[in-house]
């Protein structure tokens, strides 16, 4: 017996997917604020946090896609 989940089923868990990717970006912004507000940036820090940015946007970009298909 094969059990296949049905769109809204598959969409609740892009949703979930995307919340966690949105926490994540928001996190990141938040440490990049606390990062460059130090009398002495570390550069090498802020370059690490803005790729956990762009990482991050990436994958909500690729769930959005997804997301797109089964709607």
């Amino acid at each position: 017996m094969t059990i296949e989940l049905t769109n809204e089923e598959k969409l609740s868990i892009l949703d979930q997917h995307i919340k966690s990717v949105e926490y994540a970006i928001y996190g990141a912004e938040l440490d990049l604020i606390e990062a460059q507000a130090v009398s002495s940036p570390d550069a090498s820090l802020i370059a690490n946090i803005n790729d956990r940015v762009a990482n991050a946007t990436s994958k909500k970009t690729a769930l959005l896609a997804e997301r797109a298909d089964l709607v």
